[in-house]
């Protein structure tokens, strides 16, 4: 079969073609932008890549494409998908494709929540990867362990980031209605996306939905420490389910130990003890209740918590997050997908159990959907209070401008300690304030969902001159 997919760019999308490449499909694609590294990836797998959306790119084909697998970034008016929909092409989205084609006939492991979703999903994947079970697995971002974000694997087992955003611009359930899983993690719940969520009740009804195709004989493994989880839970739950958090009265609890590692508690009695690698770059508290959760999916399936803890010792993280980038005059230089005021917290809090007193210089560019519309922006301050100095970039013209003053809302930061936080509209401005500051011993924590104008080397450029 030949599958042209629209939007092949993009983490989930790129993953999706891996995979109909690996189950021995023709795949071609097309995005607005392809450029490396996701093109790389994609053309070393043998697949062809159109940029833009022109309607002409139908006239390249020998014959048409039997199937045209449409992402989420495609709406109506788009050029190329006025043309299928003029011409009756057949036409379905990712999720959908997926779920039809490779998931029905697999075990999966779906981990869905607000926070947490990438690094609990890599984690998962290595533990069933490290025992043996060969798993496929889409990953919204690069593990460490493995050398792509999606495959299409030999065993029966298959992990997949379940995101709650929306399927495709026909179909507004979101992704993870499509995946059937037999083994349903729920790390957490906020409300986020609100371009398409109302508010947080929207989104527990999608979480709900989740639950509903859940299988009896499934298992639901559900942080028993989020209201908004219980609430789920409380509409109704036709499979058993497992509660995990910090606290003994969960069926999976943790009691942490030196150096960000945990013994593992299940039913209050000690199961394993998980020591993480040195040069692993896993911390703070969230990544513990990650693994645990992990831990606690896996055990569905078989792995014993011990043999998940010594798949955990050897884990190495997912690029992006904590990821260090580089060192330059004593200093070192971070990147960290968070963008969240909650997965800000905790990616702050995590450094700051790693490093102690040293100074931590928080870069941040809040341009996501839901941070630009300024549903969040009132939890911003607090979210970065244990950073030392904060330096926020936000145009205030242009595509991408946030829409409100970034520097008013960073206010009360300085009124509690003057210039600890500063507003920039120029990046160049940016990098400059943020190298006068720096000085040996400090950390450069940079906080984005985007690309943020390849300010990390920047930074290490003008920190090593």
């Amino acid at each position: 079969m030949h599958i042209h997919i629209l939007g092949i760019c993009g983490t989930f999308m790129g993953g999706i073609a891996a995979i109909a490449r690996q189950a021995g499909h023709r795949v071609t694609g097309c995005d607005a932008n392809v450029y490396p590294p996701m093109s790389t990836q994609l053309e070393v797998q043998g697949i062809e890549l159109i940029e833009g959306y022109s309607p002409d790119q139908l006239l390249q084909f020998e014959t048409m494409p039997d199937l045209f697998v449409i992402g989420n970034v495609v709406s109506r008016g788009n050029p190329l998908m006025e043309a299928i929909l003029n011409q009756g092409l057949p036409y379905t989205s990712g999720p959908q494709w997926l779920g039809e084609q490779v998931l029905f006939s697999r075990h999966v492991l779906a981990v869905a929540g607000t926070h947490g979703k990438t690094s609990t999903s890599a984690m998962l994947a290595w533990i069933l990867e490290f025992n043996g079970y060969k798993p496929g697995y889409l990953i919204g971002g690069v593990p460490l362990n493995f050398t792509v974000s999606a495959r299409l694997g030999e065993g029966r087992y298959f992990v997949i980031e379940a995101d709650e955003y929306d399927t495709a611009f026909f179909d507004k359930r979101s992704k993870f209605v499509h995946y059937r899983p037999r083994t349903a993690l729920l790390n957490n719940l906020e409300f986020d996306h609100a371009d398409i969520f109302a508010d947080l009740a929207a989104i527990e009804i999608q979480f709900h939905h989740l639950v509903r195709t859940v299988p009896g004989d499934g298992l639901l493994v559900v942080n028993g420490e989020e209201p908004a989880l219980e609430r789920v839970i409380a509409r109704g739950a036709w499979a058993p389910v497992e509660h995990f958090g910090q606290d003994s009265k969960n069926d999976w609890s943790l009691v942490p130990q030196e150096n960000d590692g945990f013994v593992v508690l299940h039913m209050g009695k000690e199961a394993a003890t998980v020591t993480w690698a040195p040069d692993s770059g896993v911390m703070g508290r969230h990544n513990q209740l990650n693994a645990l959760a992990a831990i606690a999916s896996a055990n569905h399936i078989g792995i014993s918590p011990v043999d998940a803890a010594r798949a955990l010792g050897e884990f190495k993280n997912v690029k992006r997050r904590l990821e260090t980038i580089g060192m330059a005059n004593e200093i070192t230089v971070y990147d960290d997908f968070a963008h969240h005021p909650t997965a800000i917290t905790t990616t702050v809090d995590g450094l700051r159990r790693r490093i102690g007193k040293a100074r931590i210089l928080a870069v941040l560019e809040p341009r996501s959907n839901t941070m630009k519309l300024g549903v969040m922006k009132a939890q911003l301050p607090n979210s970065l209070q244990e950073a030392d100095k904060i330096f926020a970039y936000g145009a205030n013209s242009g595509k991408e401008s946030l829409g409100w003053d970034l520097e008013e809302v960073l206010f009360p930061l300085n009124a509690l300690e003057p210039d600890k936080a500063k507003a920039f509209d120029e990046l160049d401005v940016l990098i400059a304030a943020v190298a006068k500051e720096a000085k040996p011993g400090d950390h450069i924590l940079v906080m984005s969902n985007g690309g943020f104008g390849g300010v990390h080397q920047k930074i290490l450029q003008a920190i090593g001159r």
